[in-house]
């Protein structure tokens, strides 16, 4: 059974994102909040050859390659915020997501769950983003409805 595009990209993206984090966890980076900013360069690369695939293959309806733009990044979202959270709880649960929140845009104490939970808000608000601005980067590839 061969897996759809979608699901492949998006795991791609989720591959890139975990390389690049762990990366800056390694490199002792992981409190400069600004460079968890550059993820987002992982979700275009993924959401962009979503698009482009679908193209070369013909598809060219707008409605159809937004929600294929869509399941990429979502499917990127939900396995990064899995794997986040199992990392989290790896980590030491509640201290680690702590020093976390420190370094990045939380006030307060959040728990995994709540802080999870902001990023799963968050990386859905990205793939809306993400997924209108290269569907209107690639608007005069596709039919007119």
């Amino acid at each position: 059974m061969k897996l759809p595009k979608e699901i492949i990209n998006g795991f791609l993206i989720f591959a890139g994102i975990a390389v690049f984090f762990i990366l800056m966890e390694v490199l002792n980076l992981s409190n400069l909040f600004y460079l968890r900013l550059l993820n987002v360069l992982f979700i275009f690369y993924g959401v962009n050859r979503t698009l482009q695939m679908n193209l070369a293959e013909g598809k060219n309806e707008f409605v159809p390659n937004f929600i294929s733009a869509m399941i990429t990044s979502f499917t990127a979202v939900v396995v990064s915020i899995v794997a986040l959270l199992i990392y989290s709880y790896a980590k030491g649960g509640n201290q680690y997501v702590k020093s976390l929140s420190e370094a990045f845009m939380f006030g307060g104490e959040p728990s995994v769950t709540s802080y999870c939970l902001s990023l799963f808000f968050e990386g859905t608000a990205s793939c809306i983003i993400v997924s209108f601005l290269l569907m209107l980067y690639w608007n005069n590839k596709y039919a007119a409805d």
